[in-house]
């Protein structure tokens, strides 16, 4: 019974996720993170940004997460991004948050946008809207966390050129997993 309804939750979580991003879900997002002390001040440092508004995870076993992000560079859209990732190990559950990925400088914002960029190996436990995750890549990110949606959590410097804060909205899921974050990227039309 518990499994089955785990399994509920983690599909409501990927369908959330699937659902299309409204112009205002990124800037409630964006204005999400321009809040939390440990992200407000890489808006002002940061080459650009891609932001997610709702990335869903779930899974039992075998897990993947789906979110659908735009992508700015001098505070200006340039263009949509999309993250997928499947995960192997022991998991369970679903959960829903929120994601914003800061460029330090040129180099790493063409980088991201170059074609199909990946975030290597990945290790988080996950509880209802308390989220703690620290990431060993091989691309670059930073490990983060989160207690609600005015705190969003990190390690506060770039890695590789690369800042990765979270903010969790909800879900329920334990996992310890390796997998990898891969996203796609294509230009706004002009």
């Amino acid at each position: 019974m518990i499994k089955h309804l785990l399994s509920i939750l983690a599909t409501c979580a990927l369908a959330f996720a699937a659902a299309p991003a409204q112009a205002d879900d990124y800037q409630n997002t964006i204005n999400v993170f321009k809040k939390a002390v440990e992200s407000a001040a890489f808006f002002n440092s940061a080459y650009g940004y891609a932001v997610f508004p709702t990335i869903g995870k779930g899974g039992a076993v075998v897990g993947g997460a789906y979110g659908k992000g735009r992508v700015y560079a001098k505070g200006k859209y340039v263009g949509d991004t999309s993250m997928t990732q499947l995960t192997a190990g022991f998991q369970l559950g679903g959960q829903a948050f929120s994601q914003i990925i800061f460029f330090e400088d040129e180099r790493s914002f063409k980088e991201f946008t170059g074609g199909n960029f990946e975030f290597g190996a990945e290790a988080s436990a996950v509880a209802i809207t308390a989220a703690a995750g620290a990431q060993a890549n091989t691309t670059g990110s930073s490990a983060s966390a989160s207690a609600g949606q005015n705190d969003a959590k990190a390690v506060g410097k770039y890695h590789k050129g690369m800042a990765t804060f979270t903010v969790a909205k909800g879900g329920l899921m334990y996992q310890a997993t390796v997998g990898g974050q891969k996203f796609n990227y294509t230009p706004a039309n002009k």
